[in-house]
């Protein structure tokens, strides 16, 4: 599976107001079009950032989802309102499943649950991890098939290596890793991933 990590800066005190914007009118919308949402969050360390995972079974079908959900009528009647809650939407991995992010029942999350995100950079292409730990909810590595979809940009030239655990990743760093990103995430109310 095709997944995007996708990262919002807010304009401040909004968050809470895309959430719910978001849970109630994108949810179904985008996986009736065949996309998957896997995930929202609120970032703990970042009052500002609302993160979440968006699906897709391959690159063709990416574009063909984003194409029907933001030229439908759900995003011309709901995004004016998702974008004026935003300052940057840009932040985002194309990634692909080494790990299949597993789907839980929607509407099940803890409120006190915690996602740990830990996004190993390398300077160039590296090899897949052989070891995963065993609360491992999804590892992924970067999508270097280009973006078809240039109205939504992804960042582009990196090497990037996430993984999803229930608690902070204990593995070493590879001396070849250049930057490490660590994201403890809480899961919105609606979210699948928890």
């Amino acid at each position: 599976m095709i997944v995007e990590l996708r990262r919002y800066t807010l304009r401040k005190g909004r968050r809470d107001e895309l959430i719910d914007l978001f849970d109630r009118e994108f949810v179904e919308t985008q996986e009736e079009l065949g996309m998957a949402v896997l995930g929202q969050f609120r970032d703990l360390d970042r009052a500002d950032q609302f993160v979440w995972l968006r699906g897709f079974t391959d690159m063709p079908s990416r574009r063909t989802g984003l194409t029907a959900f933001y030229s439908g009528p759900v995003w011309a009647k709901h995004g004016p309102a998702a974008n004026a809650t935003m300052l940057d939407s840009d932040d985002v991995l194309l990634l692909r499943e080494i790990v299949a992010v597993p789907v839980f029942e929607r509407g099940a999350a803890d409120p006190e649950a915690v996602l740990h995100a830990t996004i190993w950079y390398w300077a160039g292409p590296f090899a897949d991890p052989t070891q995963i730990p065993d609360d491992a909810h999804g590892v992924l590595r970067t999508e270097y098939a280009a973006n078809d979809f240039p109205r939504l940009p992804v960042r582009e030239g990196e090497h990037a290596l996430v993984w999803l655990t229930r608690s902070p990743l204990q593995a070493d760093v590879p001396a070849e890793v250049v930057k490490t990103e660590t994201l403890r995430l809480r899961p919105t109310r609606r979210s699948s991933l928890h």
